[in-house]
Formats: structure tokens, C-alpha cells, sequence
């Protein structure tokens, strides 16, 4: 699991980041078991505490879950998958409409843009 961490946020915080994005993007599957947090810890080369700290973080967001002996599993729930993609992507078009703001263009040319970049993006340009 390659994952470089950045000097600016907590560990743990990069570490759930992580996740959301693999569950947000499919990669991570409802129900799909997580990787124990001793495994977490020595691919990540990070304390197990911080994975500890991740994981129940993201139980309390109810992105996981953990029953009795056994692994931790991606929440099945899909109203928490919608309300996790629909964060990702408000926070994705803050970022975005902040970015592109001094920019004079009309909503149809940026629309028009869009369309480019997403259609060259699934042709794997």
C-alpha cells in the first residue's frame, strides 16, 4: 500500500483519507475486509496506534465496522457511501470553484471544458 505522508496533517487523518478515497472510487467494495491493523501498520511503516486511532475514527463515521473476532469490513450501508461521495466531491468543488475564480468564462465554456477533461480522462489521456 503506497502511501506517502505528508508533514502537514496527522498521520491518522492521511490514513482515513486514504480509505475514503478507496471507498469512494469502488476500489473498496461494501463489505470488503480491511487489512488488520498490525498488517495496516507494518506496510504503512506507521505505529499501530495511529492505524488503531484511523480505524476507530472511521467506525464512528460508520465507514467501517467491527464485529466479534473478526476483521474490520467497509461499511455496507449505502447511505453513508452517498453522503461520503457527496462530501468528497462538495469539498472537490470548493477547491475547484476557489481555483478557477479570477477566471472570466461562462458556465457553458467551463461546462464544455469539463466534458474534455472527463472524456480524455476515459480514454486514458
Amino acid at each position: 500500500m503506497a502511501l506517502i505522508f505528508n508533514k502537514r496533517d496527522p498521520i491518522y487523518m492521511q490514513v482515513m483519507h486514504h480509505f475514503r478515497r478507496l471507498i469512494v472510487s469502488g476500489e473498496l467494495k461494501p463489505g470488503e475486509e480491511m487489512p488488520s491493523r498490525r498488517q495496516l501498520a507494518n506496510q504503512m511503516k506507521i505505529n499501530p496506534n495511529t492505524v488503531q486511532r484511523a480505524y476507530s475514527e472511521m467506525e464512528e463515521q460508520r465507514l467501517i465496522y467491527t464485529e466479534a473476532n473478526t476483521p474490520s469490513k467497509v461499511t455496507e450501508d449505502p447511505d453513508i457511501v452517498k453522503q461520503l461521495k457527496k462530501e468528497w466531491l462538495d469539498q472537490a468543488l470548493t477547491h475547484f470553484v476557489s481555483a478557477i475564480d479570477p477566471v472570466d468564462i461562462s458556465l457553458d465554456e467551463l461546462m464544455t471544458m469539463i466534458e474534455e477533461k472527463l472524456a480524455n480522462r476515459k480514454k486514458g489521456n
